[in-house]
């Protein structure tokens, strides 16, 4: 086995052979978004100028984009620092290669729904914004203190005209569609 690690939440894990697909780079340059994978020759623009990077210590995107390289399918859609970009191009506008680093991210975030990997806090933010209206719930004791302060109520949310906008996107048919009780997702225990 060939010494060669990947940084994943602190710990270097060694990659193993059963690991690779080396298809897989070709598969996501034929994914709108991705083309620009392979230019990417690792000069680390993209993570030193990263706003989320600086403050994490697991985020870092050319690292993703490597794993992708190397062919690390399950690692890079399995990755709960994935969800971590907040999608402001920075690493794109800054990028001497001119790969769109933020693209590539969102599809790596399409196939990982695709596939079920899913975070908890995003399958509970989308359930609630299914039922509610709202991305997350608002308390009653919120709604009561509104109006001591003399506020308007908030806004009606109609949840049945919410679902009929997404119907058809395919995030929330999948999200819908995958059964997952407590603990179920693989990035629910990392």
């Amino acid at each position: 086995m060939t010494e060669v690690s990947t940084f994943n939440q602190g710990k270097e894990q060694p990659i193993k052979a059963s690991e690779i697909d080396p298809t897989f780079k070709y598969e996501l340059e034929k994914i709108p978004g991705a083309e620009k994978l392979l230019l990417c020759f690792q000069c680390g623009t993209c993570t030193s100028d990263c706003p989320i990077a600086r403050f994490s210590d697991s985020y870092r995107p050319r690292t993703l984009i490597r794993l992708a390289q190397l062919g690390l399918r399950d690692r890079v859609l399995n990755s709960d620092t994935l969800w971590l970009c907040s999608a402001c191009f920075t690493c794109t506008d800054r990028c001497p290669q001119n790969v769109e680093v933020d693209s590539i991210i969102r599809v790596f975030r399409n196939l990982a729904i695709e596939k079920g990997y899913i975070p908890q806090g995003l399958r509970d933010q989308t359930q609630t914004l299914l039922e509610t209206g709202y991305i997350s719930k608002v308390p009653e004791s919120r709604i009561k203190k509104r109006e001591t302060y003399g506020l308007p109520p908030l806004p009606k949310t109609n949840p049945e005209t919410i679902k009929k906008i997404l119907s058809g996107i395919p995030f929330f048919d999948h999200l819908q569609a995958i059964p997952n009780p407590q603990g179920d997702n693989k990035n629910d225990s990392q």
